[in-house]
């Protein structure tokens, strides 16, 4: 398989994992309702993504680095709302 190709793959994953957090922080920062997140599950997935991105740095990754810097703002303000209201 080429260098490239392995990209794409890559990159297309990036691309639908980074899209899945939208319609979630979407509707808490519609409905500030954050009841059924959960704070330590959110503080541990933004240390993931804030190493993932790191990590992609390090390698110049870049659908690491794009999808990981996509994806830290919305996890943080769903974090932010979480902590915020509760």
């Amino acid at each position: 398989m080429s260098p490239a190709t392995i990209e794409l793959i890559g990159a297309a994953a990036a691309t639908i994992t980074t899209l899945c957090w939208i319609p979630q922080a979407i509707k808490v920062l519609r409905t500030r309702d954050t009841t059924a997140i959960s704070l330590t599950m959110y503080c541990m997935l933004a240390v993931g993504i804030a190493l993932w991105l790191a990590y992609g740095v390090l390698i110049q990754s870049w659908p690491l680095i794009g999808s990981n810097t996509v994806t830290i703002v919305p996890v943080l303000a769903i974090l932010v709302m979480k902590i915020r209201y509760g």
